[in-house]
């Protein structure tokens, strides 16, 4: 994995977005097993939670195989999104208000 993306990913407000998301995941598929009734809804809680990117994965064959995929490639690229900006925003540009 590239230096920076590492870095990233192991910043801590991504770490915690990253566990985030992997409860309210688990916490889907659960109740979504657990519900006879089939009219679940909470595998949406975890797809809102990643989007944008796990939305790109819902044209994709439909499946829990797909869903799991989805929301991991989601949450992996808003993380890495979300360490960057939290590097980022802690080193501070240096720089003053433009006048």
């Amino acid at each position: 994995m590239p230096h920076r993306l590492r870095h990233a990913l192991t910043d801590v407000v991504a770490l915690v977005y990253l566990a985030v998301c992997a409860v309210l995941l688990v916490w889907a598929l659960v109740v979504t097993a657990t519900d006879s009734s089939d009219e679940s809804m909470a595998g949406v809680i975890p797809l809102l939670a990643t989007a944008p990117f796990s939305l790109v994965f819902l044209a994709l064959p439909d499946g829990a195989v797909m869903f799991v995929v989805a929301v991991a490639f989601g949450a992996l690229v808003n993380a890495t999104v979300i360490g960057w900006c939290s590097r980022a925003l802690r080193r501070g540009g240096g720089r003053g208000p433009v006048s």
